[in-house]
Formats: C-alpha cells, sequence, structure tokens
C-alpha cells in the first residue's frame, strides 16, 4: 500500500536534481569559455607567425 499524507523526499530529490543540473550546465559553460579562450589564442599566435615567415621566405 502506499503511504498516505504528504509524499516521501520528494522536495529534497527536486532540489539536488535542480543543484546538479546547474553544477553540470558551469562545467560546461566553462569548458566552452576554455576551449574559445585557447582558440583565439592559437589564432593570434598564427597570425603573428605569418608575418615573420613571409619575411623568412624572402631573405
Amino acid at each position: 500500500m502506499s503511504k498516505k499524507g504528504k509524499e516521501k523526499n520528494t522536495k529534497n530529490k527536486a532540489k539536488h536534481s535542480k543543484l546538479m543540473a546547474r553544477k553540470l550546465n558551469k562545467k560546461r559553460a566553462e569548458k566552452t569559455a576554455h576551449a574559445a579562450r585557447i582558440k583565439a589564442l592559437l589564432k593570434k599566435h598564427h597570425a603573428q607567425q605569418k608575418p615573420l615567415e613571409e619575411n623568412n621566405e624572402e631573405d
């Protein structure tokens, strides 16, 4: 038979699920932000290297 009255532990489970989802979304956002930052740094680095390579080819 099911329990009468208030459902057991549903508020806590919902809160836990919400917090865990928030934590996972935060990690996911940090990972994408880090990847974008690295990508921008590499792009800048390659842009700086290109003129140096062109100068070396002219010599």
